[in-house]
C-alpha cells in the first residue's frame, strides 16, 4: 500500500477537517508516493520511538500528538525536535497524526477510555453539529426531471445511501419580462404564467458554491429564482463520552478501579470522597472547561487530565467530583488504532501494524 493511499483511508474514517483550527493533523513528514512496509501507533513521536519502528520494519508512525504544532526555525541533528524530524526524514519514516480528530470519532479515544473502565450505554458528551442547506429552486415543469438528472450527476442530492434525493411540488410560476430581458419563455412586458415545479433537495455547506454554479449552467432561465436555507444537525462525532458502571462505587473503589484498569500509579481526586459514583464522564487529555457540562448531564464524576489548582478549587466550591487522570491516559490509542486499523484496512495492506512499547509518559511517579 502506498502512502497516499493509507491517508486517504485514515481521511475517510477520520476526517482532518474534523480537528480542531489550531491543530496539526494528517501527513507532517514523508513521501506520499513511498510503499508503507509497517505501521506503529503512538502517542507521542520521540527518539526513542522512531528507533523502535526501524527496528521493528515500520517506516510509518501514527502518533496521536502532532510533533509539529508551529514553525520550525532550524532542523539538527542534535538538538530537541529537531532530532526527532531529522532522525525520521533520514531514515525515510513517514509520520502521521491523528490528534483531535481522533478524539471526537465515536470510536476514538474517549470511547477507549470508557471501554476500558467499564461504562455502559456511552453516548458523545458534546456532540458536534454540521451546517447544510435545504435548496429550493423554482423550474418549468418540463424542464425539472433534466435539471434533476444534471445535478444528481454532479453528486448533488446525496442522503445516505441514497442518492436523486429530491422532492417536488407542482405549481405555477408567474413573471413579466421588462427592459433587456432575453425570457427563455414569454414576452417583454407581458405577464406570464408558467406550469413551474419547487425543487427541494439538500447539500452539505461544502457543496454550496458548487450547486449554485449548477444551478446557473443547467437552468433555462436567464434568472433562476432559488433559496439557501441553512439548517443544523448532530452528527455522529464529538468530544467527550458519558456512561454508567454496572454497579454503583464508592469514591475509594472508583478510583482504584481506574488506576487498575489504566495501569496509572496516581490519579489526583478533587470532591466529596462520601459520594457514590455511577455515572461517569470522560475527556482524554486536557478536557477542563467541560466539567459543568458534565455535571448537567447527570455526571458524578468528569474525568480529564491538566486540571489546574484554580480549576480544582472552583470544581469542589461548586460541588462537582474531579479525577485528574493525566494527559497520558491517551496512550490507551496505541492499541485501540490498531483495532480500527485492521478493520479500515482489510486486506489492502499486508504489512506489520504494531504498537509502541516506549513508555513517554514525561513524569516519574515518586
Amino acid at each position: 500500500m502506498k502512502l497516499d493511499e493509507l491517508l486517504k483511508v485514515l481521511n475517510d474514517q477520520v476526517p482532518f477537517n474534523s480537528a480542531e483550527s489550531w491543530d496539526n493533523v494528517g501527513l507532517l513528514i514523508g513521501d506520499r508516493s513511498s510503499e508503507v512496509t509497517g505501521i506503529m501507533t503512538a502517542l507521542d513521536c520521540t527518539v526513542d520511538v522512531v528507533n523502535e519502528a526501524i527496528e521493528k520494519g515500520c517506516n510509518t508512525i501514527v502518533a496521536h500528538h502532532p510533533l509539529i504544532f508551529k514553525g520550525m526555525r532550524t532542523i539538527l541533528a542534535d538538538d530537541g525536535y529537531g532530532q526527532i524530524v531529522y532522525n525520521l526524514i533520514q531514515n525515510h519514516i513517514n509520520l502521521i497524526a491523528l490528534h483531535t480528530n481522533l478524539d471526537v470519532l465515536p470510536n476514538g479515544v474517549n470511547a477507549m477510555l470508557a471501554e476500558l473502565i467499564a461504562l455502559n450505554n456511552c453516548k458523545i458528551l458534546l456532540p458536534q453539529t454540521e451546517t447544510y442547506y435545504k435548496v429550493q429552486v423554482y423550474i418549468p415543469e418540463e424542464n425539472a426531471d433534466v435539471f434533476k438528472q444534471r445535478l444528481s450527476e454532479q453528486g448533488l442530492a446525496k442522503e445516505g445511501n441514497y442518492e436523486h434525493a429530491f422532492f417536488n411540488t407542482l405549481g405555477q410560476g408567474q413573471f413579466k419580462p421588462v427592459g433587456e430581458a432575453q425570457p427563455h419563455i414569454g414576452e417583454i412586458d407581458k405577464i406570464e404564467t408558467v406550469k413551474e415545479a419547487k425543487i427541494e433537495f439538500m447539500v452539505p455547506a461544502d457543496q454550496r458554491v458548487l450547486t449554485q454554479q449548477l444551478i446557473h449552467k443547467y437552468h433555462p432561465y436567464e434568472t433562476p429564482v432559488y433559496d439557501f436555507i441553512p439548517l443544523e444537525k448532530e452528527i455522529e462525532r464529538g468530544l467527550g463520552m458519558i456512561g454508567e458502571l454496572a454497579q454503583p462505587m464508592s469514591v475509594e473503589s472508583f478510583v482504584a478501579h481506574v488506576k487498575e484498569q489504566l495501569k496509572m500509579p496516581s490519579v489526583r481526586y478533587i470532591g466529596d470522597v462520601n459520594k457514590q459514583i455511577q455515572t461517569v464522564a470522560i475527556i482524554g487529555g486536557s478536557g477542563i472547561g467541560y466539567e459543568m457540562t458534565a455535571a448537567k448531564q447527570g455526571a458524578d464524576i468528569f474525568l480529564t487530565g491538566d486540571i489546574k489548582h484554580h480549576d480544582a478549587l472552583d470544581a469542589k466550591l461548586a460541588g462537582m467530583s474531579l479525577l485528574d487522570i493525566n494527559h497520558y491516559s491517551e496512550y490507551v490509542m496505541k492499541e485501540g488504532l490498531i483495532t480500527l486499523l485492521n478493520e479500515w484496512l482489510t486486506t489492502d495492506f499486508n504489512g506489520v501494524i504494531l504498537a509502541s512499547k516506549i513508555h513517554t509518559d514525561p513524569y516519574q511517579y515518586m
